[in-house]
């Protein structure tokens, strides 16, 4: 496993992500996932997961301090109280006692940030969570928030992979040091099935998806979360640290985002 090295924090590269996980299937696939050696989970409000995560992370065995969990609270709960009672529910279906990494959502233009921001730093404040961040913000909303919050924002979560590189809004967290956590990294399962992805793949023992993963995660100030309830693909997804792109071949990936 390899890290991201940020606000005097160690985040794993790769994480879980649990989007459209539930009931039983949620548990085993987390499970699975700490076995493997994931130790990054990502969840949220709105997956109505949280407490399928919270079952799997007590079923682990692992030490709380061995597990980086991030949750995100409902755009449409981003009044003070709300966010306030929202944290306090997420708690208490992952049967823990603070959460690692707490993201708005979603923007919501009818919620005025400054309310959000001062939300999330009382959470901070009373311990309930130990970094905050955003998910789906634009430049100027990541900005907007930053400017309105004691705290300091981890990571903007946004779709990223090398089809939708967001180069403007990498440059922008990397100027102000934030990262960013790349959902969908492999574009919807598109990238597995790039034939150019596995020309590069054939060099190094690896399948197209490999090289997807390995192109996010060699991007500094990225980390990424993709979602499978496969334990071979979980496997796999995990299984690309044993090897590195070069320069040029990263520019390769990267020089052009229809890539095929």
């Amino acid at each position: 496993m390899e890290f991201e090295s940020i606000h005097g924090e160690q985040i794993p590269k790769i994480g879980f992500g649990t989007w459209n996980l539930n009931g039983e299937e949620c548990v085993r696939a987390v499970g699975s996932a700490f076995e493997l050696g994931y130790r990054h989970i990502d969840t949220a409000e709105m997956y109505t997961n949280e407490q399928q995560v919270g079952e799997a992370i007590k079923s682990s065995g692992l030490e709380r301090g061995e597990i980086f969990l991030a949750t995100k609270v409902l755009s449409s709960n981003l009044r003070q109280n709300a966010i306030l009672e929202a944290c306090d529910r997420s708690l208490r279906k992952l049967k823990l006692d603070f959460i690692d990494l707490y993201l708005i959502h979603s923007p919501n233009s009818r919620v005025p940030i400054e309310e959000t921001m001062q939300a999330l730093n009382t959470l901070v404040e009373q311990g309930k969570v130990r970094m905050i961040g955003v998910s789906n913000f634009s430049i100027q909303q990541q900005a907007a928030a930053q400017a309105n919050s004691d705290a300091k924002l981890l990571t903007n979560q946004v779709i990223f992979h090398s089809q939708y590189p967001q180069r403007e809004l990498l440059k922008y967290c990397r100027e102000n040091d934030v990262m960013i956590t790349s959902y969908s990294p492999l574009a919807r399962g598109r990238l597995a099935m790039h034939k150019g992805l596995q020309a590069i793949g054939d060099r190094y023992g690896k399948n197209a998806a490999q090289i997807a993963l390995r192109w996010v995660v060699q991007q500094p100030q990225v980390v990424t979360i993709p979602k499978s309830s496969n334990r071979a693909r979980q496997r796999e997804n995990i299984e690309i640290f044993d090897f590195e792109l070069t320069d040029e071949e990263m520019t390769e990936i990267s020089k052009n985002s229809r890539f095929s």
